[in-house]
């Protein structure tokens, strides 16, 4: 990824990463340690993020006991559309959940190296947003306190969950990459908690980092153990995201209601949420690039990478958008064809419209290199693709509800306020729990940037007679001969 950056007036190049320097401006490890490290202490922006998110999420927990007292009547539910905002917003914030790992265990896998600045970030993005997805079953329940009953476990009851019930699956799937997704961010931090480990002079929190970090020294043995470790949880990971996220899509594909019941949505979801989750990363990134001042970490070239990755996975959720138009006009089915019709052009054409100008149409912007490097221009497109993203599970659902096969079942859906506030304090649980990581653990891989930094050697070595040495003189080696 060679950069096109000109050279300054007196022959000096500007401070922009190059295919054979990925960071320019950083010199040694001490460096690495203290400009890495120093985004653990305390600031008041960090105060001031962390109370907002705060709010929010307390908005949404006063909604949610409000809703309890009223019902769940009080969320908007009206017959025909019985899912609503909640199954809405599980399966955008799993889709954000299962491209972190995936991004992350893929490109390490395939040995990408603008991976190192971001895969940290979506790495714990993925936890959080997976705990986040995992309250909307219980908030969808109506009966919150009934939700162990979801749950597959001995007991005196003799009652076990119905196979066949989409909630069970989601549970299943929840558990699973949450159990997943942990294992692999932690096991990725052990070498940095070990730095801040030996760095650390509180007594107390020394002690705690002592057992987090698990006796680490690095020691050669201990990185071969690493390195196949995570190695092997990045070739488990892939598979099973994928695999998780197929049977979050069955949750629709297995039902027979007019625009769910197509084999398209397995891959059409895995490639949504990894569209989504680049979207995510750069929503969190950038703004995290500016205010630690990380901008020769995460480089222009890194930003650049990660858009051709957002710009393809965009094609690919757009091929995907037209694939069920072209099934559903080719079908010869004539509930098939209604509903995309009114999903277009009647009553949900304005959910629709937004999916596609923000999916499809704003990404195509990423074709010109200059905004692919363009970080203000990025952040604002990732807020487009959040949102978009949001409505295209909105337009799975809804519509398809509101128009099935008799115009008597016909309806609409309007959701309340108790339906946004819910959401909104999805948005504050999530970006809670993620200030308070970045507060106490390294934002980006101490140890992997300090494999890109070549090492400072004590003496400058001279190499000169070693080149004088591989010089042969022809007539003595005639002479031998």
């Amino acid at each position: 990824m060679a950069t096109t950056a000109t050279p300054l007036p007196g022959g000096q190049r500007p401070n922009v990463a190059t295919a054979a320097v990925r960071f320019p401006a950083v010199k040694s490890y001490e460096q690495v340690d203290n400009e890495i490290a120093g985004t653990l202490g305390p600031s008041l922006g960090w105060f001031a993020a962390l109370g907002t998110a705060i709010l929010c999420m307390l908005i949404g927990a006063v909604t949610w006991t409000y809703q309890i007292h009223e019902g769940l009547g009080a969320a908007g539910y009206q017959p025909p559309v019985m899912w609503g905002v909640y199954i809405i917003t599980f399966v955008f914030w799993v889709g954000i959940g299962h491209a972190g790992t995936l991004i992350s265990a893929i490109l390490y896998l395939f040995r990408a190296g603008f991976r190192t600045s971001i895969y940290r970030v979506s790495e714990a993005m993925t936890v959080f947003a997976v705990m986040t997805a995992g309250l909307f079953p219980i908030l969808h329940l109506g009966r919150p306190w009934k939700f162990f009953y979801l749950i597959p476990y001995p007991n005196w009851r003799l009652i076990w969950p119905n196979p066949k019930s989409p909630l069970v699956w989601d549970v299943f799937a929840i558990l699973t990459y949450l159990t997943i997704s942990s294992t692999f961010l932690y096991i990725g931090l052990i070498p940095d908690i070990a730095i801040l480990r030996d760095r650390e002079k509180n007594p107390v929190r020394k002690s705690i980092l002592a057992m987090l970090s698990l006796g680490w020294r690095n020691s050669d043995r201990e990185w071969r153990h690493f390195t196949r470790a995570y190695l092997f949880l990045a070739a488990f990971a892939t598979p099973l995201v994928l695999s998780v996220h197929s049977v979050v899509s069955f949750d629709f594909a297995m039902a027979l209601t007019p625009g769910w019941h197509a084999t398209i949505f397995p891959p059409y979801f895995v490639a949504g949420a990894i569209f989504s989750g680049i979207g995510m990363v750069f929503t969190i990134a950038i703004p995290l690039r500016k205010f630690f001042k990380l901008e020769h970490y995460i480089t222009l070239n890194d930003l650049d990478a990660a858009a051709k990755l957002c710009l393809f996975t965009s094609c690919v959720v757009g091929l995907a958008y037209l694939t069920e138009f072209q099934v559903a006009w080719m079908s010869g089915n004539k509930f098939e064809q209604d509903y995309f019709w009114n999903r277009v052009f009647g009553q949900w054409a304005w959910a629709a419209w937004i999916m596609l100008i923000c999916n499809m149409v704003l990404p195509l912007s990423l074709f010109s290199q200059k905004l692919r490097r363009n970080p203000k221009w990025l952040f604002i497109l990732s807020l487009f693709i959040n949102l978009g993203m949001w409505f295209e599970r909105f337009v799975i659902v809804v519509p398809s509800l509101s128009h099935e096969f008799e115009p008597w079942q016909w309806g609409t859906y309007r959701p309340t306020w108790v339906d946004y506030g819910i959401l909104l304090g999805s948005f504050g649980w999530f970006f809670m729990w993620f200030l308070l990581f970045i507060r106490q653990l390294p934002v980006m891989a101490i140890s992997e940037v300090k494999e890109i930094v070549p090492p400072k050697y004590r003496v400058p070595e001279d190499h000169s007679h070693d080149l004088d040495a591989l010089v042969i003189d022809p007539e003595q080696t005639m002479g031998d001969d």
